[in-house]
C-alpha cells in the first residue's frame, strides 16, 4: 500500500487525475468510480481537461441506494450523469439498478459485468466508520454485489443530501468487498480529519471486517491519496 499526503485535496485530487491520465495513454480501460463529495474534485478536473477521453474506455460504479430511480436527483446515476458523463461520456457505463426489487437478479448480473469486464483502476472514498462502497463494519471480506442496510452513522453522514433523514434509504446496492479487490490498481482517495482514525486502522490497524476497508492490506496495488487532516494521526 502506497500512501501520498498533500497540502490540499486539490492537490491529491490531481494525483488521482494522473493516475486516470495514465490509464488512457496506455490505452484506456475499465474505470470503477465512486460517488459522494470525495471525487468531485477529481470529476471537475476530468471535465475540465481536453486531454481526457473516456469514449473507449469503459465505466462501473460501486453502489446505489436501492430505491431510488436513476433520475431521482439523490441517486448516484443522476450524481455521476452531472458531475462526469453528461461532459465526458464512456463507451459504455454499468450502474446499478435503484429501482430493481430482485436484488438475487440485479446484484447476479452486475457481478457478471464486473467478471466480463475486469477492473482497471478502481477509485474509492472511505467512510468514518471505515466502509468502503456501502461495505459497513461487518462485511465479509469476500462478499460481491448485494443489498445492504445502511449503518445509522452512514444515514446521518447521508442526510445532508436530502430533505430530512427520514427520505435517506435504509439500503443500498454495493459492490462486496471481494468484488472490489478484483480490480488490477485501487486508487483511495480521504479528507479532513474527520476520516483521519478510519485511514489509520486501513493502513495500520488488523485486517478486521469491523473496518471493512483494512481488506485493501491484502491487495498488491493500492495508492492512498490523503490531504493533511486524513493524515494527521499517520
Amino acid at each position: 500500500m502506497e500512501v501520498k499526503t498533500f497540502k490540499t485535496k486539490e492537490e491529491a485530487s490531481n494525483a488521482a487525475f494522473q493516475e486516470f491520465q495514465a490509464l488512457l495513454d496506455a490505452g484506456g480501460g475499465v474505470f470503477g468510480l465512486a460517488t459522494g463529495s470525495t471525487p468531485l474534485a477529481l470529476y471537475e478536473l476530468l471535465t475540465r481537461s481536453d486531454a481526457i477521453d473516456f469514449s473507449n474506455s469503459e465505466s462501473i460504479n460501486l453502489d446505489e441506494y436501492r430505491g431510488l430511480a436513476a433520475d431521482h436527483p439523490q441517486s448516484y446515476n443522476y450524481f455521476m450523469h452531472q458531475h462526469l458523463f453528461n461532459q465526458k461520456p464512456f463507451r459504455h457505463s454499468y450502474l446499478l439498478d435503484g429501482t430493481n426489487q430482485d436484488a438475487e437478479s440485479e446484484t447476479a448480473h452486475f457481478e457478471q459485468i464486473i467478471q466480463e469486464h475486469p477492473i482497471d483502476l478502481q477509485l474509492l472514498g472511505i467512510g468514518e466508520n471505515g466502509h468502503i462502497g456501502f461495505n459497513e463494519p461487518g462485511s465479509a471480506f469476500d462478499s460481491q454485489t448485494r443489498v445492504v442496510d445502511l449503518t445509522p452513522s452512514t444515514i446521518a453522514a447521508n442526510q445532508r443530501f436530502f430533505d430530512s433523514e427520514e427520505e435517506v434509504p435504509r439500503q443500498a446496492y454495493s459492490m462486496g468487498i471481494g468484488s472490489i479487490l478484483k480490480a488490477k490498481k485501487i486508487v483511495l482517495m480521504a479528507f479532513g480529519e474527520k476520516k483521519a482514525e478510519a485511514v489509520y486502522q486501513m493502513i495500520y490497524g488488523p485486517q478486521t471486517e469491523k473496518v471493512p476497508a483494512s481488506a485493501l492490506q491484502t491487495h498488491e496495488d493500492v495508492l492512498v491519496l490523503l490531504d493533511e487532516g486524513a493524515a494527521s494521526l499517520l
